[in-house]
């Protein structure tokens, strides 16, 4: 290269993939991006970190019948880390690694569980504790989600007690520590690509994302670059759908060849009663740990208890408190205010947030607190301007029943996918609301400094905890098949998938993608939807990627030309997408091919579900006879005709009375 670089700017250099990580000025970095062999010049974001009843729930009991393989089967967590004195990390009755593996343990002391833990920091910038060691509590929850070991009466402080186990208990970790309290740097991301892939993983699991919504190109993205990679060697990655819901086109994980996760939730939540001085007593949300120490507690509003008459107090953040006026006392609050804004609360003895009840999730405060409807808080405001000595008092949380599960949780990212309309984006939902873990004792639970509650165990949310889900699934998925590749696996788990349902979730596929995970079903699906490097190869050259971007990128001879730029309705998936505008006609042919991997002799039919009249749907052929296992028959799905609606679904399914491969059909106005 023409560039001349400082001795110091080389700061990694990468080995699954072409590329590596410097410190270059605005004008070194726009003389680099002219040169013919870069394909892209990524500046340095910061991601954020995206969080046991979700197994019973979705239908996989603790005794499952298990593969001998499984304890050959390898998750790789790119995360914050791992807590290794959790009991969710033991290797009792584990022999030793797989002979294949070849990774190591960096300033950490492994196990026959823990096979792996390396970390990667390229801005030497960041003050933290320099092992794979997690201080944050993140990577340990997720990482215990997907193959922690079985562990009995596990409790968050009383709540949420149940044995806790991941997907695949007798399965491997290896962790690559890529954030750090100041977040995730794409650099560090790629450095834990590049080492998951050299070090022999089966199944990537990355539960990270933007702290704001972005659009990017494919290979603007290290994570679709990094999953490229990965899925090359014949790596699933399992990537978080974001936090940025509810509104539609929110979600930032575009690429075909990662499986994208949205949250969904369980039958449980958490329930938290507040009692007046009066008597009146209401009933709210929280995550409250904590049991009342005295009968009552002064309350008082927190507009009346600001510093140097700060209005801001209303909304209760810690540095707009005064604590003399409020320490001991409960204090009433407008609106909401997460937990790492409230901190202790300047003293506070407890909160009462008045906000309407979005979300059954949950978060630890460092004080008792409780959320509940504003209608609630007006009588709780009238009730304090009517006495001179107003009381309340903030109950422990109790565990109930949502009978109304699964449905996608508010802050689950939404589709439709922004970068290739016609994918449909996110692939599946799992359970990320209120899901309890294995979490760092150096990290409070609320994660403010001060709390001192310690615990092995969290109660957390987001798509953060819908990944591991998913990573376990697809590892449980691999060691009963250790030869299927990633998008057959993809498949597994997606036309096996539990419908939701579409009136309770309005957005429908674009909040829930196939559905809800069902890992025991996806290990016997019956058809898979196969795909490789190639297909993908010829997806991005018919989506305008030129020969020597992908040779670049690829790190081989792939070149693209008439024959192989492939149609978007070609790439071989287990979903059927259509963006057109409202009333536009439409006469649309998607090609696939079906691999058999159920009964050697079977006879699939097709059938189509209600679909409104205005599309003419045809499957053909619309029967497909297999006589022996792994053939592969193709068959196309021609949509015509025009929608009258934002979003019209439906379910393609293939059904030889003993498997049904489901894949959902989406027809849409962008």
């Amino acid at each position: 290269m023409n560039v001349k670089l400082a001795p110091d700017t080389l700061l990694h250099s990468y080995k699954s993939f072409n590329g590596f990580v410097a410190r270059l000025t605005k004008e070194e970095s726009e003389r680099m991006k002219g040169m013919d062999e870069v394909v892209s010049v990524i500046p340095n974001r910061i991601h954020s970190i995206q969080t046991t009843r979700s197994w019973n729930f979705i239908g996989f009991p603790e005794n499952v019948q298990r593969s001998k393989v499984e304890s050959d089967t390898i998750v790789g967590i790119l995360d914050t880390g791992i807590w290794p004195n959790s009991s969710s990390f033991s290797d009792r009755g584990l022999g030793p690694p797989p002979q294949r593996w070849k990774g190591s343990c960096q300033n950490f002391t492994c196990n026959n569980k823990i096979i792996g833990a390396k970390y990667f920091r390229v801005d030497a910038d960041i003050a933290d504790i320099i092992s794979p060691v997690d201080t944050l509590g993140h990577g340990s929850h997720t990482a215990s989600t997907a193959a922690g070991n079985s562990v009995s009466n596990a409790n968050l402080f009383g709540l949420g007690t149940g044995t806790l186990r991941g997907e695949v208990p007798s399965a491997r970790i290896a962790v690559y520590k890529v954030c750090w309290k100041t977040g995730c740097s794409n650099a560090d991301i790629l450095a834990g690509f590049d080492a998951a892939i050299q070090d022999g993983v089966d199944i990537i699991s990355v539960s990270l994302g933007p702290r704001m919504v972005t659009f990017t190109d494919y290979f603007d993205d290290e994570f679709a670059i990094g999953a490229f990679h990965a899925m090359k060697r014949g790596i699933l990655t399992s990537k978080a759908a974001g936090n940025a819901g509810p509104h539609r086109g929110t979600m930032t994980n575009p690429a075909p060849w990662i499986i994208t996760v949205a949250a969904s939730t369980t039958d449980r939540k958490f329930s938290t009663k507040l009692q007046l001085g009066n008597g009146r007593i209401f009933h709210g949300i929280s995550l409250n740990t904590f049991s009342p120490t005295q009968k009552s507690y002064p309350l008082i509003y927190a507009g009346d208890a600001g510093r140097r008459n700060n209005s801001m107090s209303r909304f209760c953040r810690e540095n707009d408190l005064d604590g003399a006026l409020v320490k001991g006392k409960i204090v009433l609050c407008d609106g909401y205010t997460p937990s790492q804004y409230v901190g202790l609360a300047s003293g506070a003895a407890g909160l009462i947030f008045t906000a309407t009840l979005t979300s059954v999730s949950v978060e630890a405060f460092a004080m008792p607190t409780i959320q509940i409807t504003p209608s609630d808080g007006n009588s709780v405001s009238s009730y304090l301007k009517s006495t001179r000595n107003p009381t309340a008092t903030v109950f422990k949380s109790i565990e109930g029943k949502d009978s109304s599960a699964p449905y996608i949780a508010t802050f689950s990212a939404r589709g439709p996918n922004t970068v290739t309309p016609n994918i449909l984006k996110p692939d599946i939902a799992a359970p990320g609301v209120n899901i309890l873990a294995a979490w760092s004792s150096v990290s409070p639970i609320s994660g403010v400094r001060g709390d001192t509650r310690v615990s092995t165990l969290n109660i957390i949310s987001g798509t953060s905890m819908a990944c591991p889900h998913v990573s376990g699934a697809a590892a449980y998925v691999k060691s009963n098949h250790p030869n299927w590749s990633p998008a057959a696996i993809k498949s597994a788990l997606m036309t096996t998938a539990t419908p939701m349902n579409p009136t309770v979730d309005l957005d429908a596929e674009f909040a829930y993608g196939a559905g809800q995970i069902n890992p025991l079903k996806a290990a016997n699906p019956g058809l898979v939807y196969d795909a490789g490097e190639n297909d993908y190869i010829s997806f991005l050259c018919g989506q305008g990627y030129n020969s020597s971007s992908l040779q670049l990128i690829t790190g081989d001879k792939s070149t693209c030309t008439s024959a192989n730029k492939g149609s978007v309705f070609d790439l071989n998936l287990p979903s059927f997408t259509l963006s057109t505008p409202r009333s536009s006609h439409n006469n649309v042919t998607f090609n696939r091919t079906v691999t058999n991997v159920g009964s050697a002799t079977s006879k699939y039919r097709a059938t189509i579900t209600a679909h409104p009249s205005s599309l003419k749907v045809e499957v053909v052929p619309n029967v497909l006879a297999f006589s022996s296992l792994g053939q592969k028959l193709s068959f196309t799905l021609k949509i015509e005709g025009s929608i009258n609606a934002d979003l019209v679904s439906f379910s393609m399914i293939w059904d030889d009375g003993t498997f049904k491969a489901r894949s959902p059909v989406v027809v849409y106005a962008p």
